[in-house]
């Protein structure tokens, strides 16, 4: 029937779109490993935000939309990133602790999971020229997903967009910790924990993959040291004992690039050194393994599913209407 037909047709032109961003944004993500400097990355951050528009990917999303501050509060996004950018140049290892706020964000609504994080000075500063440009409109939450996405790209990893118009929570309990995951789960625990979320398998290897910016203290892994383990290389194992030598506090990257935004965690995995039980059981079974492998071998395929879980991640438990507010503090309750 021409119902059936039309369906067809728009169903196969939905595909060919996703079909063709997917070709579109992993010959960008090539070209920029291979040009990595400023204005060549700056212009194929144009090419990227063109195609979007050309292919028309989704312009909404869950009550979100992307151009949510168009009229309210336009230089919202060019703060934040101007924000990032800077204080990134002056210290590189924050971006690690911009990527890791999201998560903690978006997982216990509102609450740090410890004390250990780091970045809350880069948020305050956007808060405060925001406010200072359009007061009470731009909420913390968006602030922070923002951020995130601007410390990926610092870091020469992919760029991607995110919808806004999310207000900020209304409670802020240390007890909401507990709903993190542990760095002492395996991958079956962790996909079960992921899963309630929504999240697949492989969303739960490619956001792990964030671990490729940062460190771990030793206290988040130094139990792997008292018994024998298998899955661990042995000189890397001498590598974590001397790292621990110094104390609970001592810090192990968690790859060889700690600042650069790539797949050599992957590559660490597969060399059985990684640094958290939770990273190296991704390699150890079976289900995970072949993603692993995957992004070891093809850095843009991780990109381009990094984009998409972190995408994912931006959108889970979103507050809208009068489920939250727009603070006029990240730091506290209105």
């Amino acid at each position: 029937t021409s119902d059936t037909q039309a369906y067809k047709l728009k169903h196969n032109t939905k595909q060919n779109k996703i079909r063709l961003k997917a070709r579109i944004y992993i010959t960008v993500v090539r070209s920029f490993k291979m040009k990595n400097n400023k204005m060549v990355r700056a212009k194929l951050l144009r090419v990227i935000m063109l195609m979007h528009a050309i292919i028309g990917l989704p312009y909404t999303v869950m009550g979100l939309s992307m151009s949510y501050y168009m009229m309210s509060c336009p230089a919202a996004e060019q703060i934040v990133t101007n924000t990032v950018n800077n204080a990134l140049r002056a210290d590189p290892t924050l971006a690690a602790g911009l990527i890791r706020m999201l998560f903690h964000d978006c997982f216990i609504e509102d609450s740090p999971a410890n004390l250990s994080l780091r970045g809350y000075e880069i948020i305050d500063d956007a808060k405060k020229k925001i406010e200072a440009t359009c007061p009470g409109v731009v909420s913390c939450a968006d602030i922070i997903a923002m951020a995130a996405r601007d410390a990926v790209f610092s870091a020469n990893g992919p760029y991607y967009q995110i919808p806004k118009g999310r207000f900020d929570g209304k409670r802020s309990k240390i007890e909401d910790t507990r709903n993190l995951p542990s760095p002492f789960l395996n991958a079956s625990q962790l996909i079960q924990t992921f899963g309630q979320r929504g999240f697949t398998p492989q969303d739960v290897v490619a956001l792990s993959g964030a671990h490729t910016l940062g460190v771990a203290r030793c206290s988040s892994f130094k139990a792997r040291l008292t018994t024998p383990d298998s899955s661990m290389d042995s000189s890397f194992v001498n590598t974590l004992t001397k790292t621990c030598s110094a104390g609970d506090n001592a810090e192990q990257p968690f790859d060889a690039t700690r600042n650069n935004f790539d797949n050599a965690y992957f590559n660490a995995l597969q060399r059985k050194s990684g640094v958290l039980f939770s990273d190296q059981t991704l390699f150890n079974t079976p289900a995970t393994r072949n993603i692993v492998n995957g992004y070891a071998f093809n850095q843009a395929k991780f990109f381009f599913d990094f984009q998409m879980a972190m995408q994912k991640m931006s959108n889970l438990d979103v507050k809208l209407g009068s489920q939250g507010d727009v603070r006029k503090n990240c730091r506290i309750l209105n």
